[in-house]
């Protein structure tokens, strides 16, 4: 049996240097008798002739439109705004099964060229765990950055971090971080909430790794229900947990308000504040790398947030290793799209493209 071709295609969202399928997972894939085409990108912190070893095509940037129809469009953001049908199936986040902005238009693009999504958010195995996620990663990033500002913010730095980019690994990250530490009289609190997930177990590695007093709240500590006055007993709070039905929240701009406040830094690696179930009710709007951090209280007792909704893009290589890892045994399997993990998610893109 033939094996599928796999298209490679290049991100084109700013500041995305990650990618899901690295040239050590691509040349398992050869070795397999798959055919993988890799298009050309500067920014992929992999090079073009890492997959060329890897016995890859080496292709232009955005010629995926032009492939085969049978090729199979492997990515991980967004596509770039355009208008004309899908033909091909893809992979990829395409963040379209939630009425997010935009939805509709994307869905119908694929039922106009009768082309086929696998959102890699539904690939899901028999417990309905997402058989690949960057979420350790985007704790341990989370953690890192701050942990940096915290520190600039303790020497009086404001905004506490601007214009961030991506590490090519992360030594070169705990370098940053350890300078910023270096000249300091003190280490921070760090408080995980959601601590035995994978974001926050990244997020606890990250504080180990520095030698930062880590506090982990999971269930147990979280049952009886927010706000929680312990919080202002920190210094920096990283809320990896993500919610998905209403709860107290965590904490409240009356908390927060308090004078006994020592918490100064807030990570929300979850970054959900769109929704009314987001524990951490206090902004409304994401940050980003070049602007990382939202002032809430400024003054003399200062009180910053970061909120970046893709933070395992700090670490590409490290975060790309990972996630190609675990996705890869099931790209194995795209010979047999009655595999579970395919079939479940063509039939949710089909349930979702139905309603438009």
């Amino acid at each position: 049996m033939n094996q599928p071709h796999i298209w490679l295609r290049a991100e084109t969202k700013p500041y995305e240097r990650r990618t899901p399928l690295t040239p050590q997972g691509a040349a398992e894939l050869v070795n397999a008798g798959f055919k993988v085409t890799v298009e050309r990108s500067d920014d992929s912190i992999f090079t073009e002739d890492q997959y060329r070893q890897a016995d890859c095509q080496i292709v232009e940037q955005g010629t995926w439109q032009n492939a085969d129809k049978d090729a199979i469009i492997l990515g991980l953001k967004e596509l770039p705004e355009a208008t004309h049908p899908l033909i091909h199936h893809h992979i990829y986040f395409a963040h379209a099964y939630k009425e997010q902005q935009g939805w509709q238009a994307l869905l119908g693009r694929f039922k106009a060229g009768h082309g086929g999504l696998y959102d890699l958010e539904y690939l899901l195995d028999e417990n309905q765990r997402r058989v690949a996620a960057f979420g350790y990663w985007a704790g341990f990033a989370g953690a890192a950055l701050g942990l940096q500002a915290w520190a600039h913010q303790q020497q009086g730095q404001q905004p506490p971090l601007a214009d961030v980019s991506a590490y090519d690994d992360k030594r070169q990250l705990f370098g940053d971080i350890k300078t910023a530490l270096a000249n300091l009289d003190r280490r921070p609190r760090m408080l995980v909430i959601g601590a035995m997930g994978r974001s926050g177990s990244g997020a606890a590695d990250f504080a180990d790794e520095m030698g930062i007093e880590v506090v982990k709240w999971d269930l147990a500590e979280t049952q009886k229900g927010g706000p929680f006055p312990e919080i202002n007993e920190m210094d920096i709070l990283v809320n990896c947990v993500f919610v998905q039905q209403q709860l107290p929240p965590f904490i409240t701009p009356e908390l927060l308000a308090q004078s006994n406040r020592k918490l100064s830094m807030i990570v929300d690696v979850s970054c959900d504040p769109y929704s009314s179930f987001n524990p951490l009710p206090i902004y409304n709007r994401c940050t980003t790398f070049k602007a990382p951090c939202l002032s809430l209280i400024d003054g003399e007792n200062p009180l910053d947030l970061i909120a970046i909704d893709h933070l395992p893009s700090l670490l590409p290589k490290e975060s790309s290793e990972d996630y190609s890892a675990q996705l890869l045994k099931h790209l194995k399997t795209l010979n047999d799209k009655n595999q579970p993990v395919w079939l479940n998610a063509l039939q949710i893109f089909q349930q979702k493209t139905a309603l438009i």
